[in-house]
């Protein structure tokens, strides 16, 4: 059988402010371009539906235009788990029914024992779970951690197995050995978040979701699809895309998807920025990071470089403020006698290596009086 992998489509997501859902519904029609072109028997979504637990009404339609096109238009049967950004409840609306139309959308841990069986494959869908969730199936309190989870979750996923039937995962959690990008929720402290690899050995594809690139996990039979769109500054250099996956060829094949607006990082001075022979060779409709080389302060530098890149998404200088305040013994007590505004105009100064302008300094005063009258 031929499956389609994305997952971390995080609808209703922004960056830095701009809206992404051209953006979203651009790779959407890529997604469903591969599907028809390919030929696929049915594709996996592994989580991150939405970005946030209480989308927007606007993310809300979009995601369901883009379902009902795969299932109930195009025929596609759908393999879908809650992920770490889904509210389970909310996501949950409506799925009693949507296997009817061969649509599988599980998000409760319980959900997970009970494969899709399909001729010559088992589908097993796990949903994003907190230990919590497994101490309570299980009746056992002693898995406080995720890797002890899983592995009575996996355990458990094994005894469902039918001999000489191909095995398939879904799943939404961080692996060992993974790279992050700083979109993702940090989900790793100490180590103890992580699931090891070897817990997945049994199954003939893992189909992850989470990270947001591609080769965050070099694993032959496990992989992260990543987001199909950049989502940070710091996805800039990955290749967005999806996973064809063969289980009778047993080949894994990845097909990239263009970006609408690019993310880029441009490294330059504020001279050479504002120069054509330079702006021409880039899409000024991308997004970019710009960092200046200047060492001197630019008035009103980020309305001037608008001008020429209208999605600026960050804005820093090459030397970095290596200075850093000090809230400690002395200069803490000091910090906190000093005047709000003097405070307040020192650090502006500090940060923008300009002072407040007159302006700038009544504005602030307002908002004092304002605060203070708040706390009275």
């Amino acid at each position: 059988m031929r499956f389609l992998h994305t997952a971390d489509w995080h609808i209703g997501r922004r960056l830095h402010g701009f809206d992404l859902t051209e953006e979203q519904d651009y790779a959407f029609q890529q997604i469903e371009t591969i599907a028809q072109s390919e030929h696929v028997d049915g594709i996996i979504i592994a989580g991150d539906l939405y970005d946030r637990s209480a989308p927007a009404e606007a993310a809300v339609q979009q995601l369901n235009r883009m379902l009902q096109q795969l299932n109930l238009t195009d025929k596609f049967p759908i393999y879908a788990i809650s992920g770490n950004h889904d509210s389970n409840i909310r996501l949950a609306t409506g799925t009693p029914w949507f296997p009817r139309t061969n649509f599988y959308l599980y998000t409760q841990l319980e959900q997970a024992f009970t494969p899709i069986e399909l001729t010559d494959t088992q589908i097993f869908l796990l949903p994003y779970f907190e230990p919590f969730a497994a101490q309570q199936y299980f009746q056992d309190e002693s898995l406080q951690h995720l890797d002890q989870s899983v592995a009575a979750v996996i355990a458990e996923m094994k005894t469902h197995f039918t001999p000489g039937k191909t095995h398939i995962l879904v799943a939404h959690f961080f692996v060992n050995g993974s790279a992050q990008t700083d979109s993702e929720t940090q989900l790793t402290v100490g180590g103890l978040a992580s699931v090891p690899l070897s817990l997945l050995s049994d199954f003939d594809y893992v189909a992850l979701g989470h990270l947001h690139g591609k080769d965050a996990l070099q694993a032959p039979q496990a992989r992260y699809s990543g987001s199909p769109v950049k989502f940070s500054l710091s996805e800039a250099h990955q290749k967005k895309g999806v996973y064809l996956v063969d289980t009778d060829t047993q080949t894994i094949t990845f097909k990239p998807l263009s970006p609408l607006h690019d993310v880029q990082q441009l490294t330059a001075s504020f001279a050479e920025l504002t120069q054509p022979e330079f702006y021409q060779q880039y899409q000024l409709t991308d997004y970019f990071g710009i960092t200046l080389t200047d060492t001197k302060p630019i008035p009103n530098v980020l309305t001037q470089l608008r001008t020429i890149y209208p999605r600026i998404i960050s804005l820093n200088r090459a030397e970095g403020f290596v200075e850093q305040f000090s809230y400690q013994g002395e200069k803490r007590q000091q910090l906190q006698q000093q005047d709000p505004l003097d405070l307040l105009s020192d650090f502006y100064e500090h940060i923008a290596q300009e002072p407040l302008t007159d302006q700038q300094k009544k504005w602030a005063a307002a908002a004092l009086k304002i605060a203070n009258q708040e706390e009275k």
